[in-house]
């Protein structure tokens, strides 16, 4: 449709005036009442504007059929899929679901299985997923009008081939239920992919609204077709219904605003689809599961004792071999941990089990760091340095060396986070939050209580049990 279209504005503008434009299947349509004389003029244009995707051929009385090439159609399938995938995990996402997984389904490959754990409002994610949201803001021929009929009454009863008919609220910006019909332009002025950013706000009677901006090209051309049709409306159409329809004071530039009665839940949702992108195909729900947490609670069981078992060896290595030392090392990996889980439940993060394996290997990298400090207090020691100043010089020392591996792994766990899927994300997220901590318990915690013990002792006391 959308390259139909294009063809006619072009035509019209070098003057080559053609009948009907039909689109026959998904892939091809067809142009009927080409002139003889503009024969020429006609082939011309539309190997320019249509060689690359569609190949020609010619029927009687001057009609020409278009057919998408395979190669074309195949790769557009396949972007299809791409970008339905890309559209879904960024609504997931922002709708907070932890750790959502969107994957491609079934053995033609244009199915996708999504995994939402924890949701509980489905209709709502449903309608999420679901709906296209497909933006588009075109100018308004004639309506509102009660019925069909109405409003075709100045074109014979007929469409005219450059414009469509879209239905609406008679008030959008009350939303009193009654239907009301427009009959728009074919060709928006503006569509979804010009958008910038959208976001919830209120309109002039303190209603919810979504509030939108446009990108550069975008904002120009809203203003010139905005600039060029004062006096005349405009309609904002989401997924083939009006939902703002307006009149046109003056030049509108980059910003602008959709009314059509919401509450506060739906403008949020609205926003964030358009936020989003638009799916470009519809989607049809073929199986729909809600599974319970019975085999999750058992795999959750068996981390926990894992990650318990590991402390316990762990805490059993710290005292066996750093002597009282250790019980400084125990404390500071138990304060690490603790912030660890204060930080994901303040999150909202879930203990899943990508989750526990990033809660066990920050364990184990609590301890490490402590034994890169007590290895360094023990060379201090037997160069016959005082306790005070091997702690103080130790710790001194290595925080550039705990720094520089906590920063590198931070950098590693931000491109997991980044380019991961839902359960790579978890373990990120727990890896992040637990490296911080590890990093201010290890240099603060362990130092404050080393400070505090030998705040006890004589200064120039030379023994240190480690």
């Amino acid at each position: 449709e959308r390259t139909g279209e294009q063809l006619r504005e072009a035509l019209t503008t070098a003057g080559v005036s053609v009948g009907t434009i039909n689109v026959t299947s998904p892939t091809s349509f067809r142009i009927e009442g080409v002139p003889q004389d503009k024969d020429v003029e006609f082939r011309r244009i539309a190997e320019e504007q249509t060689a690359t995707n569609y190949e020609r051929s010619s029927g009687v009385g001057g009609a020409y059929d278009f057919t998408m090439r395979p190669n074309i159609a195949r790769g557009l399938r396949e972007q299809t899929m791409i970008q339905a995938q890309d559209t879904i995990d960024r609504r997931v996402n922002e709708f907070g679901v932890t750790e959502p997984n969107i994957a491609t389904h079934g053995d033609d490959g244009d199915q996708l299985l999504v995994q939402l754990p924890g949701v509980s409002d489905i209709a709502r994610a449903k309608n999420l997923i679901q709906s296209p949201a497909l933006l588009e803001i075109k100018l308004v021929e004639g309506g509102p009008a009660p019925n069909r009929e109405a409003l075709l009454q100045a074109h014979n009863g007929q469409v005219p081939s450059d414009m469509e008919v879209v239905t609406g609220a008679s008030d959008s910006t009350t939303g009193d239920g009654s239907t009301s019909y427009y009959l728009v332009r074919k060709v928006a002025a503006v569509t979804g992919s010009d958008l910038r950013t959208a976001s919830v706000g209120l309109d002039e009677n303190s209603r919810p609204a979504v509030m939108f901006s446009l990108k550069p090209d975008g904002a120009r051309k809203f203003g010139q077709v905005t600039g060029s049709n004062v006096g005349r409306h405009l309609a904002v159409v989401l997924d083939d219904r009006v939902q703002s329809y307006a009149r046109i004071e003056s030049r509108i530039g980059a910003e602008g605003r959709i009314a059509g009665g919401f509450n506060q839940e739906e403008a949020a949702d609205l926003a964030l689809k358009l936020r989003s992108g638009a799916l470009p195909a519809s989607m049809t729900y073929l199986e729909e599961r809600l599974i319970g947490p019975t085999l999750g609670a058992d795999s959750i069981r068996s981390g926990v004792t894992a990650a318990l078992a590991g402390l316990v060896l762990v805490v059993l290595f710290m005292l066996a071999y750093y002597k009282l030392s250790g019980i400084n090392a125990i404390l500071a990996m138990i304060v690490n941990l603790i912030i660890l889980l204060g930080m994901m439940a303040y999150f909202g993060a879930a203990m899943s089990l990508p989750g526990i394996a990033g809660f066990i290997l920050t364990m184990g990298m609590g301890v490490d760091s402590n034994v890169l400090i007590f290895e360094r207090i023990k060379e201090e020691l037997a160069a016959n340095r005082g306790a005070r100043a091997a702690v103080s010089a130790s710790f001194d020392r290595v925080f550039w060396t705990l720094f520089d591996t906590h920063v590198t792994s931070l950098i590693a766990a931000a491109f997991l986070f980044q380019f991961g899927t839902g359960p790579i994300r978890g373990f990120a997220t727990t890896l992040f939050v637990g490296l911080i901590s590890n990093l201010f318990t290890s240099i603060f915690v362990s130092r404050t209580l080393f400070e505090f013990i030998l705040s006890r002792r004589p200064a120039n006391a030379q023994a240190l049990s480690i």
